[in-house]
Formats: structure tokens, sequence, C-alpha cells
């Protein structure tokens, strides 16, 4: 939505928000891990950035330079794709939107997995079992999911578009707590890197 269109009382309408995922990260998932190793790749994971020479898509990047606030997560590897889209322009950093942990259960070590099957074991385990081993339980992130979301309909209110560009899981807690405040997706790209989900204001407001 632009920022220039109005009511016809003359207030602005709200901005959209566009929750999309960072690029492709430059650690190799081609690799098969214990428990403990995961533990690392995780951590190794959390502090790379993004892989070299990758195409932005062209809606995201119109997306980017049409918005009116991109903020990413602290996160090296959301900040890189944030600095690729914005093209020069300022962009904000905020903590409140770094991914949801992913503490690993403590198999032995034999059990050996991909980092992609550990993610999704690791992600059961924390949101079923509120396995979190000091880390940020469940219940934590949904509160910074909703702080976040009340934060992002603020900036939106003043009528620009509002690009947060994060990470796949913490997003969707996001867009939970978007729909439960009456905002409607109105474009879902998945959760791929690099794919966005719109979201609209709900009507009246």
């Amino acid at each position: 939505m632009a920022p220039s269109e109005s009511r016809e009382d003359g207030s602005r309408r709200p901005g959209a928000v566009v929750l999309a995922r960072h690029g492709e990260p430059a650690l190799s998932r081609k690799i098969r891990l214990s428990s403990a190793g995961y533990r690392a790749w995780w951590a190794a994971y959390e502090a790379g950035g993004i892989k070299a020479g990758q195409t932005i898509p062209p809606a995201l990047r119109a997306t980017a330079q049409g918005a009116g606030h991109l903020i990413c997560s602290t996160r090296p590897r959301s900040m890189e794709t944030a600095a690729a889209l914005a093209c020069g322009r300022a962009f904000e950093a905020d903590s409140r939107f770094i991914e949801a942990p992913l503490p690993p259960p403590g198999l032995p070590g034999w059990i050996r997995f991909s980092p992609r099957h550990w993610g999704v074991i690791a992600r059961f385990w924390w949101w079923v079992f509120n396995h979190h081993q000091g880390e940020e339980t469940r219940a934590a992130a949904r509160m910074r999911a909703d702080a976040a979301a009340g934060r992002l309909i603020d900036l939106a209110a003043g009528g620009g578009d509002v690009l947060v560009v994060a990470h796949g899981f913490f997003n969707g807690m996001v867009g939970g707590a978007l729909k439960r405040r009456g905002w409607r997706c109105t474009l879902d790209q998945g959760y791929r890197y690099w794919s966005a989900r719109r979201f609209e204001a709900p009507a009246g407001r």
C-alpha cells in the first residue's frame, strides 16, 4: 500500500507489514552431526553470514525500495540480507527479531543427523516439551513475538509499509501474533530463503 493513500476523512491508511526470510547462509548443511556437534554447528550458523553471489528476487527488492521502514535482526545473516536489499539506505537492526533457539535433545553421540533434520528435532523438543536448556522458552518467545508485532503495527500506522528481514520460524510466530490482532496475510511465499509474507491491517483501522 502506498504511503500517500488516505481515507475519506484525510487520515492515512496503515501500511502493510512484510516478513521476509534472510538469504541462504554460507555455512554448509551437507554434514552429519551428533547432538553436541549440532549445538556447535548452530552456534557457528548464528555467527555466520550469507553465501555470496545470490540473486535477490525482484519483487522483494521492489518491496524494500518502497518500504517506509526496513528492519532486520541482529544476526549477521539477517543484517547482510538487509544491507543487500537496502542498496545504501539506512536500516535498523533489532534483537527482538532474532530466531527462536534450537537446543538439541541430548541423544547418544552415535546418533547422527544432518543439520536440517536436527533443526526439526530440536524445534519439536522446544515447542512440545519446552526443552530449552536455559535458553529462551516457548512462552518467552511468544511474548517477544507479540511485542515485535505490536511495534510493527505502530510503525505501519504512519502509512508506510514495514519490511522485516529476519528468520523463518520466528517470522512465523510474529505472523501469528499479527493474525491474532486481526491482520490478514495477503501474500504467502512460504519460508524459503528470500521469501516473504505480507500482512494487511484490518478494515477500518
